[in-house]
């Protein structure tokens, strides 16, 4: 798999937070889902879908699991009664690897974590794992599904 150094670039985004299960996130998702098409936030190319990832689901118990989902936005988030809040991410040096398949198995988080980072002299970041949902919605079949992954480095 092949790992790159990029640059991050500081991002606005619309975030709604998931504790719990990873196998309920489907349902956070559904919500901001709804939020951003109420709102016609649709084009993926202006308003890219991101996670971040705080806690690695193979060893959080599940209570403890947290996760962002967020779509990048131009503007501040106003309050609202759907828990959706502005995050900007700043600007940061990541290592960048290329996941294609299901997003239920990601490669390229895998090995950034376990493979890359231990023999790569780099330090990671106190920020979360960046999964940036390339493609999205109900056309997409899992196979084809490409996710571009940001691991935070100091």
């Amino acid at each position: 798999m092949e790992v790159r150094i990029v640059l991050f670039p500081e991002t606005r985004m619309a975030a709604l937070e998931h504790r719990g299960a990873p196998a309920q996130e489907h349902a956070t998702v559904r919500r901001l889902v709804a939020w951003k098409l109420a709102r016609g936030l649709g084009d993926p190319a202006r308003h890219r879908s991101y996670g971040l990832h705080y806690t690695d689901p193979r060893t959080t118990p599940p209570g403890a699991y947290r996760a962002d989902f967020c779509l990048s936005v131009d503007e501040d988030v106003p309050p609202n009664p759907d828990g959706i809040r502005t995050l900007v991410l700043p600007a940061m040096r990541c290592a960048f690897a290329r996941d294609v398949g299901s997003r239920a198995d990601n490669q390229a988080a895998r090995h950034l974590v376990d493979v890359w980072l231990p023999y790569s002299g780099e330090v990671p970041a106190d920020a979360p794992l960046i999964f940036h949902y390339v493609n999205v919605g109900p056309q997409v079949r899992p196979a084809d599904m490409v996710t571009d992954v940001y691991l935070p480095l100091r």
